[in-house]
């Protein structure tokens, strides 16, 4: 056993794994629509093929949690298919899943996600779980680290779903994802979404057919695989950097 997914083990060798776990990886994303050429699962799966993967860096340090599939998807919901959480339910699955985790011995924690509509909530729920239940909960987006290689391959000016990065990710951890024959650039929209995006003077809520007719963005037709693996080795080298750092600061400090 080269990493401990807790989905995938008995009883007796979660005990014995405990004897080295110092924080659980809690794979979070979404069931939603990903545009003509993704399955609807995307983000889940995503998060935990990135979970999976960076338990095997840090093994015996870590244990991959079950993953949260649902995420807070109102957004997207005008498309068929997609199922939302409020941002309340989510943070009490993860306060459910958190408090029992604690019971076994584990007080740190790692919720890494995959779906950029979960962020503004997971960082509610890094601050407030972490008070109420006397432990750390951290929170990444599975890429967004990898910065390097995002700015070298993803050449679209508006991308982040079902684009060419995304894609390319699934291609790499996850290639059932995709419908590699009906990929589509994003059929983008005039509308005042524009002025509503992330790092605008102004943010606020709208439906994403506003934004694409078809459900995506960006050019999906540029993904590769090779792209994929650029950006998600990046992006694991830079999270296993900092939860290594967090592991040694805290048990010096223990």
């Amino acid at each position: 056993m080269n990493s401990y997914l807790l989905t995938e083990m008995t009883y007796p060798e979660v005990e014995e794994a405990l004897k080295t776990v110092k924080l659980a990886i809690i794979p979070v994303g979404a069931h939603e629509q990903h545009g003509p050429h993704m399955l609807e699962s995307c983000d889940a799966v995503l998060a935990e093929k990135m979970a999976n993967k960076l338990a095997e860096r840090l093994f015996p340090n870590v244990i991959v949690a079950p993953t949260v599939n649902m995420g807070v998807s109102h957004h997207h919901l005008n498309f068929a298919g997609t199922i939302s959480l409020r941002p309340s339910t989510l943070i009490s699955i993860l306060k459910d899943m958190i408090e029992s985790l604690k019971h076994h011995g584990i007080s740190q924690f790692l919720l890494l996600n995959a779906h950029g509509g979960n962020q503004s909530t997971l960082s509610v729920a890094s601050l407030e779980l972490s008070r109420e239940l006397d432990v750390k909960v951290y929170y990444s987006k599975t890429t967004a680290s990898a910065k390097t290689a995002i700015s070298q391959y993803v050449k679209s000016p508006l991308y982040g779903h079902s684009c060419e990065r995304e894609v390319s990710e699934a291609l790499y951890l996850a290639p059932h994802l995709v419908k590699i024959n009906r990929l589509e650039k994003g059929d983008i929209q005039p509308g005042i979404w524009k002025e509503l995006r992330p790092n605008k003077a102004v943010q606020g809520p709208y439906q994403y057919e506003e934004m694409t007719a078809n459900g995506c963005i960006g050019d999906a037709t540029q993904a590769s695989e090779e792209i994929g693996k650029e950006i998600v080795e990046e992006a694991l080298n830079n999270v296993e950097t900092t939860i290594k750092e967090i592991l040694e600061l805290t048990t010096i400090r223990i």
